[in-house]
């Protein structure tokens, strides 16, 4: 899996000119799921999201966790994270997982996330066209891969 995490003061995706979600303060994260994705995969991003020390603490150090702060997420399934550019110029989703296989994953994250957080987490609609709005705070941007462990 591979994830881009946003930290925001406020992000919202909307579906057809209706908002459908919103958060405040929190994380906006992008989701693309793979093949190889296994529940071990789900487990340690989660984990790994809530626990991750980005947000400031009392002196302005980026030193406190989502978990700690109480934010909310935002969860946005997005298959373009798996883009393959090395050849031409126009992308390959190869690697990204077809729509009956992701889903599966995708709902899986979503508990996962809502296990981990003790609470519930807000999502975009898997597999639509979604206008996502964000004030990105920092800005903070971080990419993650399951399978790159090490990076």
């Amino acid at each position: 899996m591979r994830a881009i995490l946003q930290r925001v003061t406020s992000a919202g995706v909307t579906i057809n000119n209706e908002a459908t979600a919103a958060i405040s303060n929190g994380l906006l994260v992008l989701v693309g799921i793979e093949d190889a994705d296994t529940e071990e995969d789900v487990k340690w991003l989660s984990n790994k999201i809530i626990n991750l020390r980005i947000f400031d603490d009392a002196i302005k150090v980026p030193n406190v966790s989502l978990i700690e702060t109480g934010g909310d997420v935002l969860l946005v399934s997005q298959f373009t994270l798996h883009a393959n550019v090395k050849k031409g110029n126009r992308p390959s989703y190869m690697r990204a997982s077809k729509q009956m296989v992701a889903i599966l994953i995708y709902e899986k994250m979503i508990a996962q996330l809502e296990t981990d957080l003790g609470k519930k987490i807000f999502t975009g609609s898997f597999g639509a066209d979604m206008k996502v709005a964000l004030v990105n705070d920092g800005p903070v941007t971080i990419w993650i891969d399951s399978k790159n462990k090490d990076y």
